[in-house]
């Protein structure tokens, strides 16, 4: 008997990306494409997978829970 695995990385991706209730959390995305979005107007990827261009006040929202778990493992746990 052999076992299936299954990948569900994308379906969350399609999940995260959807328009809904992830617009009411403020994202982690990179300095690089922050500065993209805030002079070029360009869409840019969130750490969670969210495309986006950020327009919005972050601090009325909270945190993606996601953005935050990624980040945390980026910077091994260390805040700045």
């Amino acid at each position: 008997m052999t076992d299936t695995l299954m990948d569900e990385r994308t379906e969350q991706e399609v999940r995260l990306t959807d328009d809904g209730d992830h617009d009411r959390f403020a994202h982690y995305f990179r300095k690089e494409d922050l500065d993209k979005a805030f002079f070029d107007g360009q869409k840019i990827v969130a750490l969670c997978g969210r495309v986006e261009v950020p327009t919005r006040d972050f601090t009325k929202y909270p945190i993606c829970e996601t953005c935050k778990e990624i980040y945390e493992t980026l910077n091994d746990g260390e805040s700045e």
